[in-house]
């Protein structure tokens, strides 16, 4: 099934996003990462389209929604995911944040729980406050992580792809990997290429992830922790904020790296479509 691209207004913010819309009534709402956009989450929707209804937004100051100089805090990015769950009528769905929106997940449930009818977290970063002096090595960072890599400029786009194919979350180069890759590029009015993802968003969303911590209290969602071979959270000390505060907690260790619904897409996948389906199951038992 292929998806319907749709825009809303909403207070403050004009967003773009992608709809699955199937037979199905049961709503997922599929938030990317830093630097990403709604497409990478293609392969999944439509492995799920025919059972829910799937909505997959471009972050403010990503893809193809508006990208305001400011306003880039978890508080208002939460408030863009409300604002749009009030327009498409969802009381509450199953929400899905991955890196950035990983840390942006926990710290929505545990001021507005009865949004989630459960929650899937990919490889978040950062989950703890992060001491300030972290501040200081945002320009390393900036320069040396692989999602902000491809922000360019580049000088053409023959340059971009040579780049892209270095990153490890293009790994493969897969035609779904090259659709993401291109989606997420633009010829910039001085001719040259970048990244829809603009540096206000990088800089505001780095400071707030540093300077906020994503848990603090016990969260009894239903969720589901994705933890990559290659990830980011491979640590026992990495993983014991989850363990402590998450209640209602299942981890599951699978191949690939930080992206692994693009460098390994099946096993993604089906992982995330056997927590969604055993919801479903759990809550037909309970009508009954």
């Amino acid at each position: 099934m292929q998806p319907e691209r749709r825009e809303v207004t909403l207070p403050g913010i004009r967003l773009s996003y992608l709809e699955w819309k199937g037979e199905g009534t049961e709503p997922i709402l599929l938030l990317h990462g830093l630097g990403d956009h709604a497409l990478i989450w293609v392969l999944l929707a439509e492995r799920l389209a025919d059972r829910f209804h799937i909505i997959a937004p471009d972050m403010r100051g990503h893809g193809e929604s508006d990208k305001p100089g400011s306003g880039y805090t978890f508080r208002q990015v939460i408030a863009d995911m409300e604002n749009l769950m009030d327009h498409l009528g969802w009381s509450d769905a199953h929400i899905l944040g991955h890196s950035w929106t990983g840390k942006l997940a926990p710290i929505w449930a545990r001021e507005h729980k009865e949004r989630f009818r459960s929650m899937i977290l990919v490889d978040p970063i950062f989950i703890v406050k992060m001491p300030a002096v972290m501040k200081l090595s945002f320009p390393i960072l900036f320069r040396v992580l692989d999602s902000l890599k491809g922000m360019g400029p580049f000088r053409s786009y023959a340059e971009a792809e040579t780049l892209a194919k270095s990153l490890r979350q293009y790994q493969g180069w897969s035609a779904h990997q090259q659709r993401v890759f291109r989606e997420g590029l633009e010829r910039k009015p001085d001719g040259r290429w970048g990244s829809k993802f603009v540096v206000p968003a990088r800089n505001q969303i780095f400071d707030d992830v540093m300077r906020v911590a994503g848990l603090t209290e016990p969260i009894t969602v239903p969720t589901l922790f994705v933890q990559p071979e290659k990830g980011v959270n491979r640590a026992d000390f990495q993983m014991k904020p989850y363990i402590t505060y998450l209640k209602n907690l299942e981890v599951r260790r699978i191949a690939g790296n930080h992206w692994p619904m693009l460098v390994e897409p099946e096993i993604f996948n089906r992982t995330i479509e056997d927590f969604l389906m055993k919801r479903l199951a759990q809550k037909k038992s309970r009508e009954k």
